[in-house]
């Protein structure tokens, strides 16, 4: 589910890439901050295209400060701080509790259900928070969950269902530029859900474990799915387009046109790899 909203690092400036690292940085300040040290395990480049996107279009005043992390003592990090980057924190906990939820029904994942325990009382702060976009959320994940359970092979319908709890976490507001942010975030929620289960589809079937791909042939996938992946991304940057980002723009495009292709290369290839016997 996380991970596939990636930069390009080779394609990006350094400049940029120092300011991406410096949101990613950000987030897990925030979550550190606002949630306490563990819920910093669910950091995810995911949510910060969110902080970048949102801060781009809406441009808050935004602090920058150096820290010295834990986890690379020898020089300072420098960190952003907005009111965005605060919003991905909140989205970061709701989705990784429910994440973690899915993970234990579906496959009594232990490490998931101790992590949903932890990020517990930190979960309720969120819902609290946004009741509504949570219950959105929820719902959407509650009804992905039921027709998995009933082995739904409508792979439209539950690429929608994930595009609709994407499309909700995009906006923040209402306003002028909530179409286009549903827009977006819809059709790359369905971008996520697609790739996740073509990443996933081997150790599922090995598994037993629903997979909406697990039925195709396995040669026809590889050629099939690329051409879908497409349509969905260019809707989706279709709709970032109409949006009037300048801050940041460079680092966004990156991801959208050229990191989440660099991630499902790596899928590919890896599974190229496992067919060839060499992983």
């Amino acid at each position: 589910m996380f991970g596939y909203v990636v930069v390009n690092k080779p394609e990006l400036k350094i400049k940029d890439f120092d300011t991406y690292q410096s949101f990613y940085c950000g987030l897990c300040q925030q979550l550190k901050q606002r949630f306490g040290q563990f819920s910093r395990l669910a950091l995810n480049y995911d949510m910060t295209f969110l902080a970048i996107l949102l801060s781009g279009l809406y441009e808050p005043k935004t602090k920058e400060r150096k820290i010295r992390c834990i986890l690379h003592p020898a020089h300072k990090k420098d960190v952003l701080e907005n009111t965005y980057i605060t919003y991905a924190a909140d989205m970061t906990v709701l989705l990784t509790y429910l994440k973690c939820q899915d993970d234990w029904e579906d496959e009594h994942s232990y490490k998931a259900k101790a992590f949903q325990k932890i990020l517990h009382r930190q979960y309720q702060k969120v819902y609290e928070k946004y009741p509504e976009k949570c219950d959105i959320v929820i719902q959407a994940l509650k009804e992905s969950s039921s027709l998995e359970k009933e082995n739904c092979d409508d792979l439209d319908r539950m690429c929608a269902l994930s595009g609709k709890f994407m499309a909700e976490i995009c906006c923040y507001k209402e306003d002028a530029w909530m179409p286009y942010l549903k827009k977006m975030g819809d059709y790359l929620g369905r971008f996520i859900y697609l790739l996740d289960a073509y990443d996933d589809v081997k150790k599922d079937k090995e598994k037993n474990l629903y997979n909406p791909l697990k039925n195709k042939d396995e040669k026809q996938l590889d050629t099939w799915i690329q051409p879908v992946l497409e349509m969905l991304i260019a809707e989706s940057a279709d709709a970032f387009e109409m949006l009037p980002i300048l801050k940041y723009e460079d680092i966004l495009r990156n991801i959208l046109y050229s990191g989440v292709w660099a991630r499902y290369y790596t899928v590919k290839k890896a599974r190229v790899g496992e067919e060839n016997g060499s992983l």
